[in-house]
């Protein structure tokens, strides 16, 4: 299994989930309904169960959790994760090892991953967490582990998470069709994004120029949204 590694970013830290992240968890899951397209632990049981299963896939070598906390004020805003690690060590042998890639000095290097099951309570949504924890998984699994390929997928129906992936860079590899049941009981169509190693510093610089320009966004002065804010102003005398 990969080792576990803490990432910092400008805007938010991913921790390894873990136990004491839960009542976090607990509070960054209150302001969601539970009618979304990825699991969402609510409650005190349910955040348990989540850090549990997590931490049992990590042991098992299938994913690596991530709780996104803030820098600003060190909360925990949401969860992410690297899952379906692909390793394509070879040559292959015949009778093919049954030996475990966790039996790997200083832990295994997938070739492939996907990042995935990613969620963040409503305060924080379309705003720079997002894109800086994205851009950590992402220079983690390209330059650090050096993989060949990094999959996103999303549940067709959800043109928000499709929109944020597509505005990273991702190239889309099509739609599967009938491909699982959704978590509200339907069968979804799900759509399938990746990025190559080849095509990651582009990638890359197109994230640093979004972060640049939310963050510029951010520092400009409120501009007053309604007719009954514009009057005061225009009543004014000038100079």
């Amino acid at each position: 299994m990969p080792a576990p590694v803490i990432l910092h970013g400008r805007i938010a830290r991913l921790e390894p989930l873990a136990p004491h992240h839960v009542p976090g968890l607990i509070a960054a899951a209150a302001a969601l309904d539970g009618s979304g397209f990825t699991v969402v632990p609510h409650g005190e049981q349910e955040a348990r169960t989540y850090v549990f299963q997590a931490e049992a896939a990590q042991l098992a070598g299938t994913a690596l959790a991530f709780a996104i906390v803030t820098v600003a004020d060190e909360c925990v805003v949401g969860a992410t994760r690297f899952t379906r690690l692909d390793y394509w060590q070879g040559p292959l042998t015949w009778p093919l090892s049954a030996e475990p890639v966790t039996a790997l000095p200083g832990g295994a290097i997938p070739d492939a991953v996907e990042i995935g099951n990613t969620w963040l309570t409503p305060a924080v949504r379309g705003g720079q967490v997002n894109l800086d924890s994205k851009l950590m998984l992402l220079s983690h699994a390209f330059d650090s582990w050096g993989v060949r390929r990094v999959t996103l997928r999303a549940d067709a129906r959800n043109l928000r998470s499709r929109a944020a992936i597509e505005r990273l860079g991702a190239v889309s590899d099509g739609v599967r069709r009938a491909h699982s049941r959704g978590l509200d009981g339907a069968v979804r169509d799900t759509a399938f994004y990746s990025i190559l190693h080849d095509e990651w510093p582009g990638v890359c610089g197109r994230i640093h120029e979004q972060l640049a320009a939310r963050a510029a966004f951010r520092r400009a002065p409120l501009i007053p949204a309604t007719v009954e804010a514009w009057r005061p102003l225009a009543s004014s005398p000038i100079g």
